[in-house]
């Protein structure tokens, strides 16, 4: 999965090319409108590549933002753009571009650009004398993954946001996840936060960048790394024993982190013990908490009931922006459902009025009320849907039109808002009489009518 950039300053073709990008299994990590805002966010996002636009507003255009992501910051750039002219092409070709896309452009040219775009720079980021180093990641005698620390940085680190409770590390948390990069994040956090608090770790996987980025810490005998080997999950155990007994030795007992990554989950009856042992010493002794880490994907329901038994919390993580943190006896939940993102489009669209008049709670342009629905549900509503339900409200009275700039902003008029609140609070009523639920707002005025 690669992390675009994409700069236009044409709302509607951002809004393409991030559902387009996103389509094509890659992540969008920044818009852009100008060719200055370009280069800030390059500066911060990093991404792998950059879709600019040439002609934009501001003193900096798309070929000039070009030129200084490339040679600051070593960002390829596809330019996308309305101009084909000789003199446009021949000032492009100075910035070394890896692709000029002419719009309207479809979706096939697009991902056949982006796709030789990346080949070509993974091919260049490999070959001797491009790079001081090779960064593909390759397993060394441990069976650690070797590569760049700084790549490990800003693959589990730059873009990863960790939202924890109250006391979270101080129990044992079980981490399920899908797909398997995504724990990583998790587990280096946890790793953080034990080494700000003076905690010993011991850290069991097997296979992982992490402990490359903590070399030093290895070294100095702060973590203690444990390679899980198939069928050999009975040296858990005792090696925590060996540990736990050294540290009491010396009479200054420490607190633990114990950290498992069972990427290989074939055998879950030793996991499970490994669990209970866990559970056993948490009580014992020194303080010890810690973190449970199994790949989703290889786990039937049964097997995560099992695995999550006598577990008070749980992250799900299905994604690099997509964690879950549950505080609840058991997992999984019988409320936790996932819905098709097919089904969310045809919900959407059939309640789009309603949608649109949840949202009118401020001064908004037709676009922004494209944007939040699509930032909200992931859904892309033509403008051909959204203006004429703001026309007819308008025409209604129940909104008027500012301008702000080029923009048309609409705003409720002060009947408009009693009006919105009605009908969005009639459309919540049916919804829940649809699906057996009780309305408590205002429920004792409307039973008593």
């Amino acid at each position: 999965m690669a992390r675009v950039l994409v700069v236009d300053d044409e709302a509607i073709i951002t809004m393409q090319l991030e559902e387009r990008i996103s389509s094509m299994g890659h992540k969008v990590v920044g818009m852009a409108s100008s060719g200055e805002d370009a280069i800030a966010k390059a500066r911060v996002a990093k991404p792998d590549i950059v879709l600019m636009d040439i002609v934009m507003p501001g003193k900096t255009n798309g070929i000039a933002a070009a030129k200084v992501i490339h040679k600051e910051l070593g960002i390829p750039v596809i330019f996308i753009t309305s101009y084909a002219d000789d003199k446009i092409i021949e000032e492009a070709k100075q910035v070394n571009p890896y692709g000029y896309i002419v719009k309207p452009f479809n979706e096939l040219e697009l991902k056949a650009t982006v796709e030789l775009a990346l080949f070509r720079k993974k091919s260049e980021g490999s070959e001797p004398g491009k790079r001081g180093h090779q960064k593909g990641r390759t397993l060394d005698q441990t069976g650690d993954e070797t590569g760049d620390t700084t790549e490990l940085e800003a693959s589990i680190g730059t873009e990863s946001k960790t939202v924890l409770l109250n006391n979270f590390y101080q129990s044992l948390i079980l981490v399920l996840y899908a797909p398997p990069h995504t724990n990583e994040a998790i587990l280096k956090t946890s790793i953080e936060y034990g080494l700000t608090n003076g905690h010993r770790i011991f850290f069991a996987y097997h296979q992982s960048r992490i402990p490359k980025y903590f070399y030093k810490e290895i070294q100095n005998g702060v973590i203690i790394p444990h390679r899980l080997k198939r069928g050999e999950l009975d040296t858990v155990i005792p090696a925590i024993e060996t540990h736990r007994a050294a540290s009491r030795a010396t009479g200054r007992p420490q607190i633990w982190q114990i950290l498992m990554d069972f990427s290989d989950t074939e055998d879950l009856v030793q996991i499970c013990a490994i669990k209970e042992y866990i559970l056993k010493i948490m009580p014992e002794g020194s303080p010890v908490s810690g973190i449970l880490a199994l790949n989703i994907e290889r786990l039937s329901r049964e097997q995560i009931e099992s695995v999550s038994a006598g577990i008070t919390k749980v992250i799900v993580s299905t994604g690099d922006e997509t964690s879950i943190s549950i505080a609840n006896h058991s997992y999984p939940l019988e409320s936790l459902s996932i819905v098709p993102q097919a089904v969310v489009d045809e919900i959407v669209r059939k309640s789009l009025e309603p949608l649109v008049l949840s949202i009118l709670n401020r001064p908004l342009s037709g676009f922004d009320i494209i944007h939040e629905i699509h930032s909200r549900h992931n859904v892309l509503i033509p403008q051909s849907r959204i203006y004429p339900i703001l026309y007819e409200l308008e025409g209604q009275g129940i909104l008027e039109v500012k301008t702000s700039g080029k923009s048309k902003l609409y705003v409720p008029t002060e009947r408009g808002k009693a009006y919105i609140r009605q009908k969005v609070n009639e459309f919540k009523y049916t919804f829940q009489h649809i699906f057996g639920g009780v309305a408590h707002e205002g429920e004792g005025s409307r039973s008593a009518k």
